[in-house]
């Protein structure tokens, strides 16, 4: 069969997707702990020690991918949520909501491993260096995103709300990305760019193999996020009932 042949769109039901994403989050999730396990060996065990940093330099293959991927999950929530707001489809504001809390972890692990790193590079915590400030707004427009769904009761009400809310947010993602060249800031840029890389190929393969391993997780816990706020959105239907009917005569 030819990808042509399929039908992607029918997807943008819930009912479908949810289907398709009990069928994808496990090899997702397998994916994650494999290259998880894989990048933290090679990251805290073959990569060598950093001339200038030493040891405490490790943290960043945390610290890196989860501060990318803050970013990007916040890109890809402002994107469903302004899709469902632009076309008034269900599907869109139900993987903003999954999309949330995954982001939020992120960005809070950036600033805690951003803090971790700190205190010995820079002798504070913390410091309102205009990355980690504009680092902690997203941290608070993803908590503000959650707080103002949940505080409306309907669904459909609070996907709009949240939408307009994240895509007034989504110009504070370029604002973290080129704080560092924008301002004289005690964060350090990129270490790999589209021009190469400054760092040991062995510290280069941890890092890229942690940034997938990061990937995997946050897909997979989306799709198994999404199919929990697709089964209480749609628990009325008549499909999610016999479902749920029949997920249960298997237990």
């Amino acid at each position: 069969m030819k990808s042509s042949d399929i039908h992607w769109f029918k997807f943008a039901a819930p009912q479908n997707f949810y289907f398709l994403a009990g069928k994808m989050w496990p090899w997702f999730a397998g994916l994650a702990t494999i290259l998880t396990v894989v990048g933290l060996y090679i990251s805290f065990f073959v990569a060598p020690v950093d001339a200038q940093q030493g040891q405490g330099y490790r943290i960043i293959f945390v610290h890196v991918p989860a501060s990318q991927l803050s970013m990007f999950i916040y890109l890809v929530m402002a994107g469903w949520a302004g899709f469902g707001l632009a076309f008034n489809t269900r599907l869109s504001g139900m993987m903003a909501t999954a999309l949330a809390p995954t982001g939020a972890l992120f960005a809070f692990l950036s600033l805690v491993t951003g803090a971790l790193w700190g205190k010995p590079m820079w002798g504070a915590w913390w410091v309102w260096d205009a990355r980690l400030t504009s680092e902690l707004i997203l941290l608070f427009l993803y908590l503000g995103f959650m707080a103002l769904q949940a505080s409306i009761d309907d669904p459909r009400r609070a996907d709009k709300a949240g939408a307009v809310l994240a895509l007034v947010g989504a110009v504070n993602v370029p604002i973290i990305y080129f704080s560092v060249k924008w301002w004289n800031t005690l964060h350090q840029g990129a270490s790999v760019s589209m021009k190469g890389s400054s760092m040991a190929s062995t510290m280069l393969t941890g890092m890229l193999i942690m940034v997938v391993a990061f990937w995997m997780y946050a897909i997979a816990i989306i799709l198994l996020r999404v199919r929990s706020i697709i089964l209480e959105r749609e628990r009325h239907t008549e499909w999610v009932q016999n479902t749920v009917r029949a997920e249960y005569a298997v237990e």
